[in-house]
């Protein structure tokens, strides 16, 4: 229980916790926002075979509004910020991979294995890809 308790007290000394409240808070506006971009496409343009075409233009649409968030607010007063357009292909990067794995739930999920209603894929987009682009963002972007 003490490595615990060190961990924690470790992360509070470094600002993490601060910077993993600010994420997700971050992050539950570009959910709501990649989810009424999403949804929508989804269910009322491409349909639920054809969901995973809904996710690029959502997943661009809610890493831009994550950009602003996080750069500003998330990971405030930790780190450095480079105006040389690196930071940006480097937010670019870490969000391609979460809009791979959002694809890869889409696909899985809508997709021809279980044909499961569009909706569906909004839960592991919401519990796990944050995580990993938290980490990502973390060690490659706002260091």
């Amino acid at each position: 229980m003490t490595a615990i308790s060190q961990r924690i007290d470790q992360w509070r000394q470094s600002g993490m916790i601060g910077q993993l409240f600010r994420f997700g808070v971050s992050g539950a506006i570009s959910s709501v926002v990649y989810s009424a971009v999403y949804l929508p496409l989804a269910m009322y343009v491409f349909g639920d075979r054809l969901a995973v075409l809904a996710v690029p233009p959502a997943f661009v649409v809610a890493a831009s509004c994550g950009f602003v968030l996080h750069s500003r607010w998330s990971f405030k007063g930790y780190g450095t910020r480079d105006t040389s357009g690196r930071q940006h292909a480097k937010f670019f990067a870490v969000q391609a991979v979460g809009m791979a794995l959002n694809l890869a739930f889409t696909w899985i999920i809508t997709g021809p294995l279980f044909h499961g209603p569009a909706w569906l894929p909004l839960v592991p987009a919401i519990l796990v890809t944050p995580f990993a682009t938290f980490a990502l963002n973390r060690q490659l972007v706002f260091r």
